[in-house]
């Protein structure tokens, strides 16, 4: 008779303590102990494991590594021997369309057979959406695919598969939250995909603990990867969030899987933005968007005209910006707002940009062009809700302010490029040649940009280059005769 014991794990991280703690003493969070019931292997089992047998009907691995589910080891096919790097052939990797570019695109080109991929984001934003909609392209184009939901019924699935036009009779349905259940759906059906909304909802029998719990992802999600890699059937997990926006569950959760997208944007707009944060078959730098329609959601094969559509003309604090997603550059538009201060503290607030880098820039604008700004509320935008990170779009941050404090518009054909330093230089930037095809095509006829990066890669574009090497001439260049001075 197996004997059975208690233990704590944190929710946050996943440590375990042998009794309850009000803090975490890994994380330090507070509150994040759960208790959870723990089942001690059989004798028999436990010497069987030892002797190097898997005990689960002579189907596992050496060594006693963990089980799967439905006969599936975790592992996947038995461990060979190392051997010379020189001596192993490599196998390309064959991947499958999902009928939607901007999906592939993010995934690095398509779905790898036996891949794990993880998709999280804020609650209504459209996870369910996308998958149902990518549930009905990859049944009609590849085969039988099984859509399991342990948040709702399979009538719930039917209706919102109508109104996008996803359905097709290799789509089946289940409703169910045991992986030991799925495990035998998958049996039997043979599947070309799985999807699984979520996997927070997922329970393993051989885990005495609620759903959720770090215990139950866990198991729940090393079973699915049984089946992913036993089977090299793709499976897709949907993921909640935390009120701080990472993927709820243990932190390995990320760990264990071979795709992590992220899902963003705001509930009221239109666009959602999909992107990487892992993918071992593929580029993290690439973005996916999509415009939320009647029909579901729909690729967005134009983004930077859409970013730039409702953009106003001579307007104080309005730039334009080429930024680089991957091997797509897009271009957004830049708000700024400045306004004196009322407070004790002037205010710094951004959307879709770093605010310490802004921070920054504000120095380097008070220090080094001396706009007095101390006393100023400083507001920052991307246009879109398009999250950018790279340094490249300082220059038109700073232009931005410095045109929205002095009142003074810049010119609605150009761009701006460049990253700012702490000594008030320009500093060149990458990509240069991609984002003036991107401008030119989109008619923008004025480019200000380093002067390191004027040369043979920025010439030909139809586009006049305005060279700087300071932001204090960046700033006069732009607000009092833009056109001028390009080559």
């Amino acid at each position: 008779m197996a004997k059975t014991s208690t233990r704590f794990v944190c929710q946050a991280c996943g440590a375990v303590s042998p009794r309850w703690m009000g803090r975490c003493s890994d994380c330090g969070e507070w509150n994040s102990l759960v208790e959870e019931t723990v089942r001690a292997a059989p004798t028999s089992l436990a010497d069987s494991i030892k002797r190097g047998g898997s005990g689960f009907g002579g189907g596992g691995s050496a060594g006693g590594r963990d089980p799967g589910v439905g006969g599936f080891s975790y592992m996947g096919a038995a461990q060979s021997a190392p051997k010379p790097i020189t001596q192993i052939e490599a196998i390309a990797r064959e991947r499958a369309t999902t009928f939607m570019p901007e999906f592939d695109r993010v995934l690095g080109g398509g779905v790898v057979p036996g891949s794990l991929v993880l998709i999280g984001g804020d609650p209504g934003i459209g996870k369910s959406t996308l998958l149902t909609g990518f549930a009905g392209n990859v049944a009609r184009g590849h085969g039988p695919t099984l859509y399991v939901s342990g948040e709702e019924s399979v009538e719930q699935i039917k209706l919102r598969a109508a109104r996008l036009g996803a359905e097709d009779d290799n789509l089946l349905l289940a409703s169910e939250t045991d992986v030991g259940m799925i495990a035998g759906y998958v049996e039997q059906i043979k599947p070309k995909f799985l999807i699984i909304d979520s996997i927070q909802t997922m329970q393993s029998p051989d885990v005495d603990s609620a759903p959720g719990t770090v215990s139950q992802v866990r198991a729940a999600t090393a079973a699915l990867a049984a089946i992913a890699k036993g089977r090299r059937i793709p499976v897709f997990l949907v993921g909640h969030v935390t009120k701080e926006g990472a993927i709820a569950g243990p932190r390995v959760l990320e760990h264990m899987v071979d795709t992590v997208l992220y899902f963003e944007g705001d509930r009221h707009l239109t666009y959602r933005i999909l992107r990487a944060v892992k993918n071992r078959f593929g580029s993290t730098d690439e973005l996916g968007i999509f415009e939320m329609r009647e029909e579901g959601l729909v690729g967005v094969e134009n983004p930077s005209e859409v970013f730039l559509a409702e953009r106003p003309e001579k307007t104080p604090g309005s730039t334009v910006t080429a930024t680089i997603e991957g091997t797509r550059p897009i271009l957004v538009e830049i708000q700024a707002l400045v306004a004196p201060s009322y407070l004790g503290s002037a205010r710094r607030m951004t959307n879709g940009v770093n605010r310490d880098r802004v921070s920054l820039i504000l120095a380097v604008l008070e220090k080094r062009v001396g706009l007095n700004l101390a006393n100023q509320d400083v507001y920052v935008n991307v246009a879109g809700g398009v999250k950018i990170e790279e340094p490249a779009i300082d220059l038109a941050i700073a232009v931005a302010v410095a045109s929205n404090f002095k009142e003074m518009p810049v010119d609605s054909k150009a761009v701006f490029l460049g990253e700012i330093g702490l000594a008030g230089e320009v500093r060149g930037c990458s990509q240069i040649e991609k984002r003036l095809k991107e401008a030119s095509r989109l008619g923008f006829d004025i480019a200000m940009l380093p002067q390191k990066n004027i040369g043979r890669d920025s010439r030909g574009h139809g586009t006049a280059l305005v060279g700087v090497d300071s932001l204090r001439a960046a700033v006069d260049r732009a607000l009092i005769s833009p056109e001028g001075g390009g080559e």
